[in-house]
């Protein structure tokens, strides 16, 4: 059960011109052509940018390759191929009593595409990105050499391959522990604050109270009330009847010709979001589709931002410039005109990731989506970055397709390493634009 998908990333905003190939074993090291990152591994493509794209080469597609090649759930560890869909898989795991320790905010992904992006999910606090799970991996490269990886095996390429969007060869497999739950339902609360600080120390105590933890944030709230919103707060609970994981029950099936998701629909929307769910305090049963994947239930929701596609914006800030960087970042958006239709606001934890290029970082992150106005929205966002850069912070490579090479760079000071261990025939349009060192679009 998965969802069907073409080779284009989220956001829309690029067409891949190259098409994808499924992959064999043969396909590295017979197609002939070492050093040229002729290749790149694709997964799904939910990244939102160019770091799914390789448009001078060919995507190797991973989705045919879905085994579960052994489990022990006496021990909670699992072995798989890397095209295993995470909807597939949550659902061979509802009745053993074990989870995925960490998910990203869609299940329409591959196991190969969590560990290359290091996903993190809504308990970063308390079980950091998904690279902290992974036992070992078997990593293809294009010289024919099948390397297992693990922090005590090929370490140095374990650390490069989680994390390092798919540039250290093909993920053959993935062995992962697991998280043992009383079952996959959760019992959710929403509390509202009315203030960035206010939302602040709720999140913090939260955090400490509860596996999941989020916030949804009124991007259009100004004054007093700027950073108001819902915090969703939750954790496993027991239950007799196994949860059903689902395709989308609607969807989007053309895409409007001006965005949805922005003007006076995005205000009408946010003020109903936020007295909807305030009024909605006491603990309830949520299902995972609608705690944990709640933007799957609408299929194709990705064309409500219109022909242009949506660029989001996700960023990592130090806990101690938390709170003046949040306001900072919604202050500059409000000055932009550019409200935010899916604004949220999590807190990182401490917990260290093994891979070389992860993204999270103790602190807060806060992830902003638009629709794209062209010339007018890239000013925004190049506004983002100065604000994220002048404190220490940076930007999710996997949500982007327009940041400079520079404020990769200054944000990710291992890029080198991960060139150094880059495989020769991989290569993706993302690497090569902060790589070789060309400027954002402005």
């Amino acid at each position: 059960m998965s969802a069907p998908n073409d080779t284009n990333s989220w956001g829309r905003i690029l067409t891949h011109k190259r098409t994808a190939t499924d992959f064999c074993a043969d396909l590295l090291t017979d197609a002939g052509h070492p050093g040229s990152g002729d290749y790149l591994p694709f997964g799904n493509g939910r990244s939102y940018g160019d770091s799914c794209h390789n448009d001078q080469g060919t995507l190797i597609d991973c989705r045919k390759h879905t085994r579960i090649l052994s489990s022990d759930f006496d021990a909670g560890i699992l072995r798989a191929q890397s095209g295993l869909m995470l909807v597939d898989l949550l659902d061979q795991l509802k009745e053993t009593g074990w989870f995925v320790p960490v998910v990203p905010g869609t299940k329409f992904v591959t196991l190969g595409g969590m560990v290359a992006n290091d996903i993190h999910g809504k308990n970063h606090g308390h079980r950091g990105t998904i690279g902290c799970h992974v036992k070992q991996l078997s990593l293809l490269r294009s010289d024919g050499q099948s390397m297992i990886c693990s922090a005590d095996q090929n370490n140095e390429m374990f650390a490069a391959t989680i994390g390092g969007m798919g540039l250290t060869g093909y993920i053959e497999w993935v062995e992962l522990s697991l998280l043992p739950v009383s079952s996959h339902l959760v019992l959710e609360t929403k509390t509202p604050f009315n203030c960035l600080n206010d939302g602040l120390a709720l999140i913090a105590q939260d955090d400490q109270e509860h596996e999941y933890s989020v916030a949804w944030i009124d991007s259009l709230a100004t004054g007093k009330q700027l950073g108001r919103g819902i915090l969703i707060s939750g954790d496993h609970t027991e239950v007799e009847t196994a949860p059903r994981y689902g395709i989308p029950r609607l969807s989007v099936p053309f895409t409007p010709p001006v965005p949805l998701v922005a003007g006076p629909a995005l205000a009408a929307f946010n003020k109903l979001y936020y007295w909807r769910n305030a009024n909605q305090q006491e603990p309830h049963l949520a299902s995972p589709d609608s705690f944990f994947f709640p933007l799957d239930m609408v299929g194709g929701w990705n064309r409500l931002y219109g022909p242009g596609g949506l660029h989001q914006h996700q960023s990592a800030l130090p806990l101690d410039r938390g709170e003046q960087s949040l306001r900072a970042l919604l202050e500059t958006c409000q000055k932009a005109g550019h409200g935010s239709f899916l604004t949220v606001l999590k807190r990182f934890g401490a917990n260290q990731s093994p891979g070389l290029m992860s993204f999270p970082t103790e602190g807060y992150t806060l992830t902003l989506d638009f629709p794209n106005k062209g010339a007018k929205t890239y000013a925004l966002l190049n506004a983002l970055d100065a604000i994220v850069l002048k404190v220490g912070g940076r930007i999710n490579p996997y949500k982007d397709c327009r940041m400079s090479a520079q404020t990769f760079r200054t944000a990710f000071p291992n890029w080198r390493s991960l060139e150094g261990m880059r495989d020769p025939a991989m290569m993706s349009d993302f690497w090569r634009r902060v790589s070789v060192g060309t400027t954002s679009q402005t």
